[in-house]
């Protein structure tokens, strides 16, 4: 890594990290999450009106994410942040006070707006005030540490959500939801955010998976603003601008894309972690422990992102062909003990995600950052929809531990797209002028 030129002035640096973490941890100490599948069923819901359920999830959250990255360009970042635990709370509400099929819809279509509040507008946030401090540097440790507290969220959530069914039913977990929601919301009124009018192409160091490789011509100082850089375009205009960066900058593109591929295959394959559990032999009071190993595994994953940065291009394909094997692997086990593998696959996944995120900060540039973010993330939703459906067609014609294993050979396979492209641009002429490696352009 290059050293930071400036000065790091340490409290403003903590304030937003400590903030961030909160902020994280409280998002996700929702104790509706390991308990709204059985909340549905015991309502009388069918597998089939579940299954729909989680559609309308997805869909929603494809259907606002992108408009909601260019909101957070054009209004307040920290607005969207803290809007979107109330818009969550309300379908929370939503469903344990008026429990049936229509308010379980509404409640989803609330809940995944939420989330693409969030998409786009915190990654955005948290590099723009951290380039702000000149400690851009540590983006990859403080969202690999900001993602670590949300999973300790769940996991807290898994642990406090039977004895509060218990105490106060369905009602009692609900307000319980509502209220970490409402600490959230509190918490991300205490977010920094400092906005210029106009966005100043600042040089950062990118993370070293993305390094420039030798021979490659040095960024210029005096290189002119490109369009992008108007920070007075209106709401359209940075949806377009944003859209314009992804399709006219093959680094951006490339990068779009490694985000989603990443992080959609593990993000789909974690749902149905609990029937391939299940296929091991284990009992369903089991589960919850081959599961909570996994959340372990994401957390180390989190915690590893300050060594991550330190991975080349060889390093991060290294990474993510890990993942795919230790996936397959620990499936193909078809014993409990294949989970060991299973959660290191999954903490590598997690370090890829973010260092994924961190090469896609680090390449865009002007006031559509939000936005460009957002369609990493539409990205990622629609691919894990094309995941679901392909696994469920796998696992019907042959079983969960054979479909899990399949899917997790995208992983292999964009590993060796990595290196192939790797090894083509080390063949190119010492002065000729190559993309940043690390991923497809």
């Amino acid at each position: 890594m290059t050293p930071i030129a400036s000065r790091v002035p340490d409290p403003a640096v903590r304030r937003l990290t400590a903030t961030l973490y909160g902020y994280a941890f409280l998002s996700d100490l929702v104790l509706l999450y390991p308990l709204y599948v059985v909340f549905f069923a015991d309502t009388g819901l069918s597998v089939g009106q579940i299954a729909s359920l989680f559609v309308i999830w997805s869909a929603a959250g494809i259907l606002f994410e992108v408009p909601s990255g260019a909101w957070a360009d054009v209004l307040s970042r920290r607005l969207l942040l803290c809007l979107a635990p109330l818009v969550a709370a309300a379908g929370f509400a939503l469903w344990v006070l008026v429990p049936s099929y229509p308010a379980f819809a509404v409640g989803f279509l609330l809940w995944g707006a939420g989330g693409a509040l969030v998409s786009g507008a915190l990654e955005a946030l948290v590099w723009t005030e951290l380039d702000r401090l000149g400690a851009v540097g540590r983006y990859a440790r403080v969202l690999g540490r900001a993602r670590t507290a949300g999973v300790l969220g769940v996991v807290l959530s898994g642990v406090l959500a039977g004895p509060v069914l218990a105490a106060g039913g369905y009602p009692a977990v609900g307000a319980a939801s509502v209220l970490a929601c409402l600490l959230a919301t509190l918490v991300a009124t205490r977010l920094p955010e400092h906005r210029a009018l106009a966005a100043v192409r600042v040089p950062v160091a990118e993370p070293a998976m993305a390094a420039r490789p030798l021979g490659a011509a040095p960024p210029r100082q005096d290189e002119p603003a490109s369009p992008d850089d108007d920070g007075d375009l209106g709401w359209w205009d940075t949806l377009r601008a944003g859209v314009a960066q992804v399709r006219t900058r093959p680094p951006v593109r490339g990068a779009v894309l490694l985000v989603a591929v990443v992080a959609a295959d593990w993000g789909a394959l974690d749902e149905y972690t609990p029937l391939l559990a299940l296929d091991t032999g284990v009992g369903a009071q089991a589960v919850p422990l081959l599961l909570l190993l996994l959340w372990a595994g994401v957390t180390v994953g989190g915690l590893l992102a300050p060594a991550g940065e330190r991975l080349g291009s060889r390093g991060y394909a290294a990474l993510l062909g890990l993942v795919g094997v230790a996936l397959a692997g620990g499936a193909l086990l078809r014993h409990p003990s294949g989970f060991v593998l299973i959660a290191v696959a999954f903490g590598a996944a997690q370090l890829a995600t973010v260092l994924a995120d961190a090469r896609l900060q680090a390449r865009i540039t002007g006031t559509s950052r939000a936005t460009v973010t957002s369609l990493a993330g539409m990205a990622t939703d629609v691919l894990i929809i094309v995941t679901y459906a392909g696994y469920g067609l796998l696992a019907t014609a042959a079983g969960n531990a054979v479909a899990f294993a399949l899917t997790a050979g995208a992983y292999v396979v964009v590993a060796m797209v990595l290196l192939t492209r790797r090894e083509r641009r080390t063949a190119v002429p010492t002065g000729v002028v190559a993309t940043v490696p690390g991923g497809p352009d």
